[in-house]
This record gives C-alpha cells, structure tokens and sequence, in this order.
C-alpha cells in the first residue's frame, strides 16, 4: 500500500489495521521498521464528522502494542492506553476499537505501549474528518495530509531498543528529517492551486517551526478543527503530537522548500514542485479572504465565562535526577556535563523563547534512562505527583487548569502538554489572554511559561494527560484523572 493511501469509511464500516514489520530505504540504507498496513505513515482514513467505524487491530510485531485515537473524544473503553483502558494486545493478537468521530479536524493513531520505540519505528498514521458542515472549510483545489518527523541514525545504524529506554532526559531527537516518512519530499502542485496542509508533528521530541519559503500560510485549524477565523502566518509552530491547518496560494511556478526555521538554523524538509499549468477553478479570490467560523466561536461559548477565571488546578513541571546523574556537577542548576566533567551551563538549553530545538548533548542524553530520570507534573495543591494525581471531576463543569514549567528544575525545557478524551481551550500564556481560540488536545508549554488551559469535561471515563516527548511519558510524566 503507498504511503499516502487514503481509506474511506462510512457509518459503521469495518477496516482492518495491522501492524508489522517492513523493510525501508532512508539515505540509501535499509532498515527493518514498522508500519501500519505496510507503509510509512499508515493509511489516511478519511470520515464524515458523526460516524462511527470499527477498527480491526491485528499485531504482527514482535511487541505488545493498542491503537490510541489521539485527540479522538472517544468511547473510553477504545482510547487505547494498556493498564487503564484496556490490556496490551501481546504479537498476534488482536482488538477490536470503535472509533466514533464527534469533531472535524485531523486527528492520527499511534501505539500507546512504547511509544518511543514504536513510533520512532513508524507506527503512526492519520484521521480526515469531513466536517458536517460543507462550508466550514474555505473551498481549496486539494488538502494533503504531511506528516512532520525526524529519525535518529547513528553511523549509519537505527539504534532502538525493545527492552531498554533511552533518552530519557531531552527525548530523543533526530538527525534526519522526514515529511511523510521521505527524506526528499516533493508535493507537485500547478500555478494558482489552493491547497489546504493538514501538519501533524509525529516526531519523539522535535518541535517543528514550519514555513514554505517567500510563501504567506493562512492559518486555519488546530488539533480539533478550525480557529474562530483565519489569519496571516509567515510561520507555525507544530509541537510534538500536535496538528496545525494552513492554506497556501501557489501564485507562479518554481521550487519552494519546506522548512523548519529555528533561531540557530533553517532546515529544508521537503519542497513543493509548482508546474507553470494554471489550474482551473481560480481560488486566489477565496484565498485573500480571512474567513471567520461562527459556529466554532459557538461552540465555545459554555466555556467563555471560565476564560477569565482563577485556576480550580495547578501544575507545576519539573524534573527529579536520580543516581549518578543527580550527582553530575551542574546538573541541580539547569546545566549539562560534558564527557569531561565539565559543566555547560544553560548555554546550550532553550532558546529564549523557552524552547529546545535541537539535542544540547547527544551523548549524555542517549545515556539517560528512567531509572536516571523521573520527569514529574506536581498538582500544586496536593504536592501529589504523576501517578499518584486522582483528579475527580463532575462531567460537564468546565475546569481551569494553570500548566507552570519550573525553569528552576534540573533540565528546564518545553513540554507538550496532552489530554485524553477531552477538548480544551487555551484561555492565556503568561496571563495574556488569547484572541483567537481552536478546540485543543495538545499545548506546547515553553520553559519558564505559564499556560492557563479550559478543560470541557464532557466525555465519561477514566482518562490519562501526560507530556507527549515520548521517552518523557517513559519517565512517568503522566497522571491519570476521572469524569463522571
């Protein structure tokens, strides 16, 4: 099946999944890895906004593993996390997910059983929901899904373990970048096409910056569908799990990059191909407009007067260093060491805008484990910690949760911040409230930052949140909460 096939399924309709090993070309080396279905991403399965489908997991790895919904509100008994909602499917077993699509937007699965491992190897793939509604999207010539991710080779050398985590203490960044699964992407468009990007950031633990260069992105969605009305973008930032949705005008012919910028460096991860072969119909008119969404803007409105309130829960993000590492010196103060023994300090931490974009110490990282580092979320009211956190809330009473991210703690550097089962509303960063809302799953938390988040408590169950850097979520950053 190619990379980039697209399933259709309507009310009720079966789909089997499998995952399994292939054999795939990066740079000229050959690796065994895994897929969904035979490919790297998975299958798009593209749905109306409303249905139901079932899917029929089959495991033909060689490690136990669940299919996660993400960003999916979900029946809990199908959100996938072994332990809480259901046990691992063990190599040649099989479950069965009812999968029911409340939301438009673009959603994607992946394994919640090592993660790390699992994804890294490429386990992940997307979900297209068509929205009810045939004019909540701006009409566009075509929408293409891209899947933003790195990978980590070593000489040559994909260097996973099933038995062991590694990178515990940043995540573990890669050194290749990928656009759905390629190393040299190539989109080929045609002079005055419209087409709508749907980004998803799959990666462990890289945040993508993404442009397409001398090109304006309209920004449109986010994780659980559109803004309240678009807006001009010369950049987006995309955080580990999270989704972003832009439309871009290709006025004239030429070779645009794709690219990540940062503060230290652009990095191209692909291109689009423009053929000098106007397209019919014209969309340039529909691309200069801002459209605004007033039924997003309604469907927000129970939680508006919560937007403004104090905090009902506080968390605090931090990390504990234990064993060897917590005697390295440098480490209690936010620094780094370097094989030598000396200490780097934050030079080489976040960037000023809080966040890490690319692994300050490769070595040192790869070496750290959960058994070095516990990566901790603090219910600042109970002093109680990742696991031990029992939140108990009542079903349909909107919560105000403030996320801090200690830059006291021993490796200050962001976290995105995920929620199972529910939607949510970024009210403020930094007590600056937000002006323009998208229904989300996922918040990118910078260092040193404070984001106030509104929880619509609206789905029953026994539900995880937990940061979504993969090998962070190995080193126990996770707490699980109830809705009744």
């Amino acid at each position: 099946m190619a990379p980039d096939a697209v399933v259709e399924l309507g009310q009720g309709e079966s789909y089997e999944l499998a995952a399994g090993f292939v054999e795939k070309e990066i740079q000229g080396g050959k690796y065994r890895m895994l897929a969904y279905n035979g490919s790297i991403p998975g299958p798009l399965i593209r749905v109306k906004q409303g249905a139901e489908v079932i899917l029929n997991f089959r495991n033909n790895a060689d490690l136990s593993s669940t299919v996660h919904s993400h960003g999916v509100r979900l029946d809990n008994a199908f959100d996938g996390v072994p332990g809480l909602t259901q046990e691992p499917v063990a190599p040649g077993g099989s479950f069965a997910y009812r999968v029911k699509f409340p939301d438009p937007g673009m959603y994607w699965y992946h394994p919640h059983l090592r993660e790390d491992y699992a994804q890294e190897m490429g386990l992940y793939g997307n979900y297209l929901v068509v929205p009810a509604d045939p004019d909540y999207w701006a009409p566009v010539n075509r929408e293409i899904a891209l899947f933003l991710d790195d990978i980590l080779l070593t000489d040559g050398k994909l260097e996973l373990s099933r038995t062991k985590v590694d990178h515990a203490l940043m995540g573990r960044f890669g050194n290749v970048m990928l656009i759905n699964g390629k190393t040299d992407y190539l989109l080929a468009a045609r002079q005055g096409e419209v087409i709508r990007l749907y980004l998803t950031n799959a990666a462990n633990a890289r945040p993508f910056n993404f442009a397409i260069a001398g090109l304006a992105l309209k920004l449109v969605g986010g994780d659980g569908g559109g803004y309240e009305r678009d807006e001009w973008r010369d950049t987006v930032l995309v955080g580990p799990s999270e989704r972003v949705i832009v439309e871009v005008f290709f006025a004239q012919p030429g070779i645009f990059a794709l690219e990540n910028i940062t503060p230290g460096k652009t990095i191209r991860l692909g291109a689009v191909s423009v053929a000098a072969a106007p397209v019919p119909p014209a969309r340039a008119k529909d691309f200069t407009r801002l459209k605004a969404r007033p039924a997003v803007s309604r469907s927000m409105d129970p939680l508006r007067p919560y937007l403004a309130k104090s905090p009902d829960k506080r968390l605090r993000l931090s990390l504990e260093l234990k064993g060897g590492m917590a005697a390295m010196p440098g480490m209690a103060q936010g620094g780094h060491v370097m094989p030598d023994g000396t200490s780097m300090g934050h030079t080489m931490g976040p960037s000023p805008d809080g966040i890490e974009w690319e692994d300050p110490d490769p070595e040192m990282n790869r070496g750290s484990s959960p058994e070095s580092v516990l990566w901790k979320i603090i219910d600042e009211e109970t002093g109680k910690e990742n696991m031990a956190i029992d939140w108990r809330l009542k079903r349909g009473e909107p919560v105000v949760i403030r996320i801090f991210n200690d830059p006291a703690s021993a490796h200050p550097m962001q976290h995105p911040i995920h929620f199972h089962g529910q939607r949510f509303l970024v009210a403020a960063r930094d007590g600056m409230p937000e002006a323009n809302l998208v229904w989300k799953d996922t918040v990118l938390v910078p260092t040193g930052r404070t984001v106030d988040i509104v929880l619509d408590t609206t789905n029953p169950g026994v539900w995880m949140a937990h940061c979504h850097i993969s090998e962070h979520l190995e080193a126990s950053m996770m707490f699980g909460f109830r809705v009744d």
